[in-house]
């Protein structure tokens, strides 16, 4: 089974927080994207986190400078991911985040996302939960997707990678 696994950071984890960083990638294939948002792009999107920014390391400067707006990255999102289920192991905060994004560009995602438990049964979660306890994440979005693939190859989950 291929899966592809999404990942996303945020300017915080407040009730107004936005994505700031989305990557996603296909064990299988390997087609994966990553990208910055730019907040100006969104509506009030201004709830800056410092303790959140401390942690991912990334900047509204750099959003600004190299950030894509709302509408791009959910045409970017729709065109990769159509059709498709991605795997999120943080899918409250990440869908939380993915229809802040959608709302803000007046679009539907016609992608779904899943939790790691949708893929993961019994022993496997067991192992997941092991395997993910072990790593030192980064909480920059492809790194923390490759982390999510390194854990479902752990557990036996058909990564093709």
């Amino acid at each position: 089974m291929d899966a592809i696994c999404i990942d996303i950071e945020a300017s915080g984890l407040g009730s107004r927080s936005y994505p700031i960083e989305i990557a996603w990638k296909c064990s299988g294939t390997g087609r994966s994207d990553e990208f910055f948002i730019n907040p100006d792009s969104g509506y009030e999107w201004n709830d800056w986190d410092e303790q959140a920014a401390q942690i991912h390391n990334i900047s509204p400067q750099l959003l600004r400078e190299q950030g894509i707006s709302v509408q791009e990255a959910c045409v970017r999102l729709n065109t990769a991911l159509d059709g498709s289920t991605v795997v999120s192991d943080a899918l409250e905060f990440d869908f939380f985040w993915m229809q802040r994004l959608f709302d803000a560009a007046m679009l539907k995602p016609t992608f779904s996302m899943a939790g790691i438990d949708m893929i993961l049964e019994g022993e496997q979660m067991i192992m997941y939960r092991l395997v993910a306890k072990a790593q030192v994440r980064r909480h920059r979005a492809m790194s923390d997707v490759e982390d999510l693939l390194t854990c479902l190859a752990a557990c036996e989950i058909d990564t093709d990678s």
